[in-house]
């Protein structure tokens, strides 16, 4: 059985060598990201440039994601780099302060936080190791009294305890970020912070407009990270084309012991909406510095798939870890004994479901057809996808192929759980393509004589939105 969840990799320091990345996509990396918290523009572009180069090279579809930086809510530094605070000090934030900081105060990144807090309210610092109690508010500082101390160093991270900082999800490096990320198109473009819909449809629009020279529009991810996404959640999910369960800093915000519910629940409501899910955030922490995964970890990852997410994702593992490769051999190997541990029941997602289009009833009908059969493929002809993407959102030990004549669908599949893209030539004649796709598989070994497979496509080809047609068919 080929394995269904794919596989987010980070690009940084340990992984950029042409080398190193190309080991990285025989692995198993599916999705390259490309963190523009850090780097130059140029650093992104050679970088996606590169991930194209290796992947048409090993003959591989892969998926580029452009990861916003979003609002930089942190400190700012300190004339030592660091300073240790201790349980009942004081400690001042203050927004005008320029010069370094000490143990008594530190400056902040973040101007807005003397409106945003007021006494009695709990600050999180360094993913929430600190924790400060907001004492009093004085112009412009925020007076605070260490209630769990230890080391802060420069730059650390902020988070109000329930959310409340007024902080935009998109800052003017945003805008920027997204036009470069569209210079090189990138596939999929993950906002970080958002906090309603109207986050992601600016988002989508200034994205839009930097595509247009390219008639290019990526995929938007939305990074569920603050408090004030959890109620808006189905909002975000219909103005995104998925989800990311971005567990480091909404952990910090809502607790941790609240994220694995949560967790189950968006993935869930991402599948039932036809929309993407991706898992990240500490997945396999320790093999940034040891050749082997915690059992822990292990888990994380199997109940992630268990779940049903379309990826699970590797941050620092992969972009800053002595073991990147190893990393994504070891997840792959995870997420492929989960999957076979999965138990199928096909029919109960039919139960309580009305289709009202034709092309989402046909893709339906082709898995449960399947599924029934036995057969060893299911086979979408598709100009954009969403026939790829409808079949996937349902549990199936049947591999799904999407076979499509556009390079930028083929790219944004590779995100898909179960869908394997494949470019194939476009075809105005219906039989053509369809002997051109069981050729295709063939070739590749998926099919043999004898084999049955569901193939779905539309009448007259070539046009989004339009699949008719399902038929099933037995290789000659």
């Amino acid at each position: 059985m080929p394995r269904a969840t794919k596989i987010v990799a980070t690009l940084g320091p340990a992984s950029s060598d042409p080398e190193v990345l190309e080991r990285l996509l025989r692995a198993g990396v599916d999705v390259v990201r490309l963190n523009f918290s850090h780097g130059k523009a140029q650093d992104h572009i050679d970088r996606a440039a590169l991930v194209r180069q290796i992947a048409e090279k090993i003959g591989k579809p892969v998926a580029i994601m452009a990861d916003l930086q979003g609002p930089k809510i942190r400190v700012g530094k300190f004339a030592e780099g660091r300073v240790q605070l201790v349980n009942g000090a004081r400690f001042i934030l203050d927004a005008a302060q320029t010069e370094p900081g000490n143990l008594e105060g530190v400056g902040l990144d973040y101007k807005e936080l003397p409106r945003d807090v007021k006494p009695g309210d709990t600050l999180l610092l360094n993913d929430g190791l600190i924790v400060l109690t907001v004492d009093a508010v004085r112009g412009e500082q925020v007076q605070t009294i260490v209630k769990v101390g230890g080391e802060l160093s420069n730059n650390k991270g902020i988070n109000k305890q329930g959310g409340g900082l007024t902080a935009p999800a998109l800052t003017g490096k945003d805008m920027e970020d997204i036009k470069t990320a569209m210079s090189f198109q990138c596939d999929y473009l993950a906002v970080s912070f958002p906090k309603n819909a109207t986050d992601m449809e600016m988002a989508r629009q200034l994205a839009n407009v930097a595509g247009e020279p390219w008639r290019h529009k990526p995929g938007m991810i939305a990074k569920i990270e603050r408090s004030e996404a959890i109620p808006q959640l189905e909002a975000i999910l219909r103005a995104s084309d998925g989800i990311m369960v971005a567990r480091g800093d909404l952990a910090v915000e809502v607790g941790n012991a609240t994220v694995p519910a949560l967790q189950k629940k968006m993935i869930r409501m991402a599948r039932e909406m036809d929309k993407i899910a991706i898992t990240a955030t500490q997945m396999m922490e320790s093999m940034i510095v040891n050749p082997v995964p915690t059992r822990a970890e292990v888990s994380d990852v199997a109940n992630a798939v268990l779940d049903g997410t379309d990826a699970v994702m590797l941050s620092a593992e992969t972009a800053a870890g002595k073991y990147p490769v190893e990393t994504v051999e070891q997840m792959a190997q995870i997420a492929l004994e989960a999957e076979r541990a999965e138990d199928v029941r096909l029919d109960a997602n039919f139960t309580d479901r009305v289709f009202r289009r034709i092309d989402q009833s046909i893709a339906m009908g082709a898995l449960f057809t399947a599924y029934h059969l036995g057969c060893k493929a299911i086979v979408a002809l598709t100009e954009s996808g969403s026939t790829a993407l409808w079949m996937s959102r349902h549990n199936i030990h049947v591999p799904i192929f999407g076979l499509t004549s556009k390079a930028s669908s083929q790219a944004r599949m590779a995100l898909y759980r179960n869908v394997r893209p494949l470019l194939m030539p476009a075809h105005s004649d219906r039989d053509l393509a369809l002997a051109e796709a069981e050729r295709a598989l063939v070739e590749r070994g998926v099919l043999r004589p004898g084999d049955t497979y569901a193939i779905t496509c539309g009448e007259p080809m070539g046009y989004p939105g339009g699949t008719n047609m399902l038929k099933v068919c037995r290789v000659g």
